[in-house]
């Protein structure tokens, strides 16, 4: 789920619903903004979620980049460099707490005294941890934090995507950032890229939608952006074991709204 304010439900009940209603289904935010919460009050949620779930949550943290979440939260929405400055301190902060620690910290932005999430987790020693970013910095912060890295294209100053990042010679280039940052860590990280739009031939869909889906994907097939996904069930199988080996991404975030369309794309991928 992501994490936003406005039009969708809480992720935290969200989640738990999702958990309850499944018994492999893995959870997780894509992601919460760490401006929005303390490290300590998102380190509770995360391992109430991961009790839950049974041991099926990922956390996924950012350093928030929406806008108009800040003007509702009537907050001042600084200069990313400032943002992933408190992300940079939450991050260790969070996986301290969920690895069983009582944490006392002095820091610039937070502060605790013998904190403790309180609640054990279920995954050892703590749920996986996934981080999104589009720029050097988050990158190099995902290869040396993260468990699971997020590719998303770059935004700007005013929270609007890099169009010019959103390429497969710039997500390379991204993916080659974050081996050399990771070093020896980079064979047991899994890569994701972020869908902002997606689409089957077919799968449910009325005969304009197979049509636009077709002429999306030969679009998207020439332009080559790895965040759009349109086409028949074959050729986007093949294109996404073709990227799985250039590129190392095996974990896809796909569009809500898209869910049921791709479904069968779940199946044609297992085991493969």
């Amino acid at each position: 789920m992501p994490d936003h304010l406005g039009n969708q439900l809480s992720p935290f009940a969200g989640l738990a619903a999702a958990a309850a209603a499944t018994t492999r289904l893995r959870i997780g935010a894509f992601v919460f903004a760490n401006d929005y919460r303390h490290p300590l009050v998102l380190a509770r949620e995360a391992a109430t979620l991961d009790v839950l779930s049974g041991g099926r949550f990922e956390l996924g943290m950012g350093a928030g980049w929406m806008k108009s979440d800040y003007r509702e939260l009537g907050m001042i929405y600084d200069p990313p460099p400032r943002r992933v400055d408190r992300l940079e301190e939450a991050i260790p902060l969070v996986k301290r707490l969920l690895a069983g620690e009582t944490v006392t910290h002095r820091g610039e932005h937070y502060q605790m005294e013998r904190a403790s999430a309180g609640v054990p987790t279920v995954q050892k020693p703590r749920p996986p941890l996934a981080i999104g970013g589009g720029g050097p910095r988050m990158l190099k912060l995902a290869a040396r934090e993260a468990d699971i890295v997020g590719l998303v294209p770059g935004f700007s100053a005013r929270g609007w995507p890099l169009f010019g990042q959103a390429t497969e010679t710039a997500t390379a280039e991204k993916v080659a950032l974050v081996k050399e940052a990771a070093g020896d860590r980079f064979e047991r990280l899994e890569m994701n890229a972020w869908l902002s739009s997606a689409g089957l031939a077919g799968s449910g869909n009325s005969l304009l939608g197979s049509a636009a889906a077709v002429t999306m994907g030969a679009a998207t097939a020439v332009y080559g952006s790895p965040y759009v996904l349109y086409g028949t069930l074959g050729a986007v199988r093949e294109r996404l074991l073709r990227r799985r080996e250039a590129l190392g991404i095996s974990y896809y975030t796909i569009p809500s709204r898209s869910m049921e369309s791709m479904a069968p794309l779940v199946e044609a991928l297992a085991g493969k």
